[in-house]
C-alpha cells in the first residue's frame, strides 16, 4: 500500500508551487471532487480545475497541516490566500479536506469543506455578506465556476 499521507503532501506541496499538473498526477483517472464551488467533478475535470486554478491564481500563498492517513482515508487541513480574479478582492480561505485513495495510491475521492458564507462574504464583498448564505449565490457561484471550468478544458483541448 501506498503511504497516503505522502501523497497528500505531494498534492499541497504541488499546489505551493502552482504545479497543476503534479497536482493532477496525485489523483486516480476516475476520480471525484467536490468543495462547495465545484460540487461534483469527476476524472478528467478534477486535474484541469487544479491546474486552471493555478494558472489563474494571482496573490497566492498556501499553508497545509494536520496531513494523516490509515488504511484507505486520509484528512488535511489547508489555508489558502488569493485575490479573487472577479472582484479583486482579498480571500483567506480555511478548508478541511478528507480523501480516500485507490489501491494504486492515488486519491479516488477527495471532499474540501468549508464556510461558503465566509467565502462569499471576503470574494463578493457587500453581495457577500447580504447574501452569501443563500442558494442563489451558491448556485451562481457554482453555474460560474462549472463553465469556467469547462470553457478552460474545451480550450486545452483546442
Amino acid at each position: 500500500m501506498a503511504d497516503n499521507a505522502a501523497v497528500i503532501t505531494e498534492l499541497y506541496e504541488a499546489f505551493q508551487r502552482q504545479d497543476g499538473a503534479a497536482m493532477g498526477a496525485c489523483y486516480h483517472p476516475e476520480a471525484r471532487f467536490s468543495d462547495p464551488v465545484f460540487p461534483d467533478l469527476k476524472g478528467p475535470e478534477v486535474p484541469a480545475m487544479w491546474t486552471m486554478l493555478c494558472e489563474r491564481a494571482k496573490g497566492f500563498s498556501l499553508e497545509f497541516s494536520g496531513v494523516s492517513a490509515e488504511g484507505g482515508r486520509g484528512r488535511a487541513h489547508w489555508e489558502a490566500r488569493y485575490i479573487f480574479s472577479t472582484t479583486n478582492r482579498p480571500v483567506h480561505n480555511i478548508i478541511d479536506a478528507a480523501f480516500e485513495f485507490h489501491a494504486d495510491g492515488r486519491i479516488l475521492r477527495h471532499v474540501d469543506t468549508f464556510d461558503m458564507w465566509r467565502w462569499s462574504r471576503q470574494a463578493l464583498g457587500v453581495t457577500g455578506v447580504l447574501l452569501g448564505w443563500s442558494s442563489v449565490v451558491r448556485n451562481k457561484v457554482q453555474g460560474t465556476a462549472g463553465a469556467s471550468l469547462r470553457k478552460y478544458m474545451q480550450s486545452a483541448s483546442d
